[in-house]
């Protein structure tokens, strides 16, 4: 998916990773007496507001991992940058709770999944696109509203700003 999203979206596109999952991925390879405290550093990177503080704060914890599991370390390391996106776009801390996690995506894609499972026989032109549209609709029904909703506009003005920026530096790069 990153793949596909960097050749279509180009350098411009801000991928994130899921904050939950990372933390998961990580305590999987540690025992259960560093657990806590690995998990508290975690959670406290990712609600420092600033993505200068949480990348030094994950730096850090990346270091310390190395002594203590070097597979966990190298399981935060993998995407490190990916996982704070939503510091780097400067989205506010409340929906960045939201969208810190990848679970709203899944849910629906786990609803398209269910609604196809019974097709057997895909047939070409645009009957996989229509049966997962079909999909996204039975899955809105249980959507909910996305809390601090009202901030979204900040994030679009922040990923606005982004593209923009790398576009002016791409330009700069063919003229030099």
């Amino acid at each position: 998916m990153h793949a596909a999203v960097k050749k279509y979206a180009s350098e411009s596109a801000a991928i994130p990773r899921c904050q939950v999952h990372k933390r998961r991925n990580v305590l999987d390879h540690l025992t259960d007496e560093h657990k806590p405290a690995v998990t508290k550093k975690l959670n406290a990177a990712n609600a420092l507001e600033d993505y200068a503080g949480a990348k030094k704060a994950l730096d850090l914890l990346h270091r310390e991992l190395m002594d203590l599991n070097p597979s966990a370390a190298r399981s935060l390391g993998e995407g490190l940058e990916e996982t704070l996106t939503v510091h780097r776009l400067r989205v506010p801390l409340q929906l960045r709770q939201t969208l810190a996690s990848t679970h709203v995506i899944e849910s629906a894609f786990s609803v398209v999944e269910r609604v196809c499972y019974n097709v057997k026989r895909w047939h070409g032109g645009d009957q996989r696109e229509r049966w997962v549209g079909s999909g996204l609709l039975v899955a809105e029904k249980q959507f909910r509203r996305v809390k601090r909703h009202k901030q979204i506009p900040i994030l679009i003005r922040e990923v606005e700003e982004r593209a923009l920026s790398k576009k002016v530096v791409a330009k700069q790069r063919k003229a030099s």
